[in-house]
């Protein structure tokens, strides 16, 4: 039976990925994130802004690259600005702080509708110079990525998606598929720790673990990577777990899906 522990294609970019993707808004310390990449999670998501940068996950971004690997790190810096001028400042302050010349991923973070022209012209200026590869976005507005496509300007979709919201599964994966398709980073896979919480399950029923958490994103073929948090090395080793497990049986995936209606209602 399969694992998620073999790399995969971020959709059109090429880009090949850990299953698991490393956020760094949880505040594990340095050796914990590279304890992650040593097991094949490349994908990194760090800010361009001062206060969305984790300096333990810059600590271990410039270890990795010092080791001569960062042609291995798929290092996505997401942005809040909302804004041209200050989405490019903070993007070069980034680059600057890292000591590197180029991000695999601008992410364009938290947007309800397209972003205005100029902020799109500004992150293909980017791309045009070098300094970006790719051009990400995220938004819990799932209707926002069936339109995005047929623009064909962003690469890396970040969808919500979890056993509470499963919206995506009939508003997005279904209009992206084929060779040409957008990579799909999903996020808040516990439904920010929800499905963790004995207080919000069904009656006699057991809350799910971060482990299911993970699988169950997973176990859907249109997710190339679940994003997942830690606060300590001990959080980190358990997430890395799933690794080396396999998708949901249909068992598994009813009691999923039971659980997840249950706190959606």
């Amino acid at each position: 039976m399969d694992r998620f522990n073999q790399s995969t294609t971020l959709g059109r970019t090429g880009l090949k990925v850990g299953r698991l993707g490393v956020s760094s808004s949880f505040g594990a310390p340095a050796a914990a994130y590279e304890a992650a990449f040593e097991r094949g999670c490349n994908y990194f998501t760090w800010g361009t802004f001062i206060k969305g940068r984790s300096s333990e996950m810059k600590t271990a971004l410039k270890n990795i690259i010092l080791k001569g690997q960062r042609d291995k790190v798929v290092l996505s810096m997401f942005t809040y600005a909302h804004n041209n001028f200050l989405t490019e400042r903070f993007f070069d302050l980034g680059l600057k702080s890292l000591g590197i010349e180029y991000a695999d991923v601008l992410l364009l973070g938290y947007y309800s509708k397209t972003p205005v022209e100029k902020l799109l012209e500004g992150a293909l200026r980017l791309k045009e110079q070098g300094k970006v590869r790719f051009i990400g976005i995220s938004s819990h507005n799932r209707r926002l990525f069936p339109e995005l496509t047929k623009q064909g300007i962003i690469d890396i979709y970040h969808v919500r998606y979890n056993a509470a919201h499963r919206g995506a599964e009939t508003e997005v994966f279904p209009y992206i598929s084929g060779d040409e398709r957008p990579g799909v980073v999903s996020f808040t896979a516990t439904c920010w720790r929800k499905l963790l919480n004995r207080k919000k399950m069904p009656q006699d029923e057991e809350p799910m673990s971060p482990e299911e958490c993970y699988r169950f994103v997973l176990s859907n073929p249109a997710v190339d990577i679940c994003m997942m948090g830690a606060r300590n090395r001990q959080e980190m080793e358990e997430n890395l777990n799933v690794l080396d497990m396999a998708p949901f049986s249909p068992a598994e995936m009813e009691r999923a899906n039971r659980i997840g209606d249950y706190l959606h209602r």
